[in-house]
């Protein structure tokens, strides 16, 4: 299995943090009603379904690499508006200025070159169009992963090689600002979004990083059974529970927005 291959491990890894993060930066672009959107990245639907729900769009195009999400997207998102299509990042199927905003949410770090993917959403904006994209501040205060990969590291030094903290520093305000600005965007802002991650126990917490639906996870499956237990051990100790077990953290996405050239 692919670390982006299926839709139902995901949602429950960050599908569902993903959806509240979506809602907030929604608020923030304020685009107008009847507007063309384009998803890039969109995986199992999560932005998309936002946009259906709060933006009163006229038109969502999802595009993404994995089969399995379009797959997913698909079944769950059936509003007639919404159309899901396998496609590159790195060369959308679209004709120039063909949409009214161009929206990504956690994936210009997996782009091979996130230059190149902004490049891209930028071309298919139309003149004064909204380009916008948020990322988890892995190196930050996305808590859950947070956690995990310095347990991890702790454990295992060689783990330190693959934490998204130190493998994507794109995913940082200053970067972020950077790359919008050096992609001709006009009006660029950058902000955090800050959503709870309320977990009703520890295995609400550990469960979905054995699905194998990204790094953290499919680092931990790729390990032995004993040094699993260890790393959940680890993990579980330094979590703050209530007294009703539950684990209260925070996610927090980067996020950017910037307009096009009115041309």
């Amino acid at each position: 299995m692919g670390i982006w291959a299926s839709g139902s491990p995901y949602e429950a890894y960050v599908g569902r943090w993903s959806r509240l993060v979506a809602r907030e930066l929604l608020d923030w672009l304020a685009v107008p009603s009847g507007s063309r959107w384009l998803d890039v990245g969109c995986g199992t639907g999560a932005l998309s379904e936002a946009i259906l729900r709060d933006a009163c769009p006229a038109e969502v195009v999802g595009i993404d690499p994995s089969d399995g999400f379009i797959a997913y997207a698909r079944e769950r998102v059936r509003d007639e508006r919404a159309r899901f299509d396998v496609a590159d990042a790195r060369a959308l199927p679209f004709k120039d200025a063909r949409f009214d905003a161009v929206v990504s949410g956690l994936v210009l770090n997996f782009i091979e070159s996130p230059e190149r993917g902004l490049a891209e959403m930028v071309r298919v904006a139309r003149p004064s169009g909204t380009v916008a994209a948020y990322v988890w501040d892995y190196a930050g205060e996305m808590q859950l992963m947070r956690r995990f990969w310095d347990a991890a590291t702790a454990l295992d030094p060689g783990a330190r090689d693959l934490d998204e903290g130190r493998r994507f520093p794109v995913c940082r305000p200053e970067p972020l600002d950077r790359l919008f600005r050096d992609a001709g965007l006009e009006d660029v802002a950058v902000r955090s979004i800050d959503v709870p991650t309320v977990f009703r126990d520890f295995d609400d917490y550990w469960s979905p990083f054995l699905g194998a639906q990204g790094p953290a996870p499919s680092y931990a499956m790729a390990l032995g059974e004993q040094q699993r237990v260890a790393l959940r051990e680890r993990i579980r100790a330094g979590l703050p529970a209530a007294d009703d077990g539950s684990i209260r953290l925070i996610a927090r996405a980067c996020a950017a927005r910037g307009t096009t050239s009115p041309g």
